[in-house]
């Protein structure tokens, strides 16, 4: 009797989940062994920061300025106005912030990396660096990987303070308040169990895009046609762990006592 569709759909999920765990598992055994590619590394760094910043940028302001000005009517009819910084730095700070700006990430960089990764092992690039004596998995993967995991939380800083510049720039739309009593009720609110836990789950957000990305495209096949196929998957499969992590860093964190 031939399994039927549901089971052929779980046992194919079961067998992708396994392959992307041994894809992992791989990159922590290369990245601490030498040698080390610092030059590509550096290179890598610079390229995904560079592409991902202005996008960053422009969405981490429209973010806090559209936040504002919708939070801005409801604080109004309950005469808690005043309040609009405080909720804002919270809310952008501990979750929009990170999310947001992570999954724009996935978008721009994810797709990135699997369609230049599909596109070198369809032209068989990888297979000639492998030919050559070079390591294309310490090469290509670790480096963008790595390069993924600590670009990732700066730019969230950054997103989050043009957030809160575009927030500033919201409430001064129908009042005015001053940048330093601005400033004073951000910071009145925001203390470590706020930044922390927001700050570190970053860094397994840019880990998850990387290694999802150079996954997908390392292992791509059928030609140009599985070079989108990888970039698409990319992106969604990223964009699904950014929420899953997401969830399992809330639920620790409550459970720790940081919520």
């Amino acid at each position: 009797m031939k399994p039927d569709k549901p089971a052929k759909q779980l046992q194919a999920f079961f067998d992708e989940a396994g392959r992307i765990a041994r894809f992992t598992g791989w990159y922590f055994r290369q990245a601490i062994r030498p040698r080390y590619e610092f030059k590509e590394l550096i290179r890598q760094c610079f390229i995904i920061g560079y592409q991902s910043l202005g996008l960053v940028v422009l969405t981490g302001f429209i973010m806090g300025l559209v936040l504002t000005m919708q939070l801005r009517p409801t604080l109004v009819d309950y005469g808690v106005e005043s309040q609009i910084p405080a909720m804002v730095a919270i809310a952008v700070v501990r979750e929009i912030g990170p999310v947001i700006t992570a999954l724009i990430f996935a978008g721009k960089i994810g797709s990135s990396i699997g369609a230049e990764l599909g596109s070198m092992r369809v032209t068989e690039q990888i297979d000639a660096m492998e030919v050559s004596g070079t390591n294309p998995y310490k090469y290509l993967v670790v480096t963008r990987v790595t390069a993924a995991t600590l670009m990732l939380p700066i730019l969230v800083l950054l997103s989050d303070t043009i957030s809160l510049y575009g927030a500033y720039l919201g409430v001064n739309i129908k009042t005015v308040t001053s940048p330093d009593l601005f400033i004073w009720q951000v910071f009145d609110v925001l203390d470590f169990t706020d930044l922390m836990p927001a700050f570190i789950k970053t860094f397994f957000f840019g880990f998850a895009v990387g290694m999802i990305g150079c996954y997908k495209g390392y292992n791509s096949t059928k030609g140009t046609e599985g070079v989108g196929r990888s970039a698409n998957s990319a992106v969604v499969l990223s964009s699904v762990m950014i929420f899953i992590i997401d969830l399992l860093v809330v639920q620790v964190t409550d459970i720790m006592g940081f919520n």
